[in-house]
This record gives structure tokens, sequence and C-alpha cells, in this order.
């Protein structure tokens, strides 16, 4: 029996509803692209915080930051620093890793890491 797909009182899920809109609107989709990293790195942090069986607010406590920071980062809709990350990474007993990407000529796609 195939699942029973949940929707929202208007009719249709979020996803469906952000797909339409980026269908109809060059500036959503511009939006969209321009979020995605921070979408990539609240998904990360949210895998290693419930790795470590930690809530935001332990996570905040730890980092020594608000629960909304975490909670605002973990959304994916905002930036956060280089040094917050850091913090964040240290609290998990991991290692941030930040790095450069070439984007144009024959190297394109190689990376450069280093942790931090």
């Amino acid at each position: 029996m195939p699942a029973k797909k949940v929707t929202s009182p208007i009719g249709s899920t979020a996803a469906e509803g952000s797909r339409r809109r980026a269908a109809r609107s060059p500036e959503y989709r511009a939006l969209q692209a321009e979020k995605e990293p921070y979408r990539e790195v609240a998904w990360l942090l949210i895998k290693y915080r419930a790795e470590h069986g930690l809530t935001q607010e332990q996570l905040a406590r730890k980092v020594g930051t608000s629960y909304s920071q975490i909670s605002r980062i973990e959304s994916g809709r905002q930036k956060t620093s280089l040094d917050m990350l850091q913090r964040i990474a240290h609290a998990l007993d991991l290692k941030l890793v930040v790095g450069f990407e070439t984007t144009i000529g024959t190297n394109a796609g190689q990376r450069d890491l280093v942790a931090i």
C-alpha cells in the first residue's frame, strides 16, 4: 500500500508549492540557488547533531550561543560565520574543513581543502 501523501490545509505540500513557484519565477529560482550552500550546511549540522544525540538547545549550550541561533543555521536560510561553524565543529568533536574550488579553466572542479 503506498504511503499517504501529507498535504497542508491549503491542499499541497510545501515542496510542491515551492516547485510551482520556482517554475513561475526566475527570481525565486535565483534565490533558491543562492541559499543552496546554506541548506547543505544545515543538513550536515542536523546530521551530526542527531548522531551526537543532542537537541538544538543542548548544542547551543555547548557552543555558547542561543537555541535560536542554532535553529536559524539549521533552517538553511541564514549565513553563518566561519567562527560559529568552527565552534559548532569543536562542540561536536569534529574538525571544520574549508577550501576553494576552481570554477574555470582546465582545473575546474579542483578543490584545495584545509582542516581548521
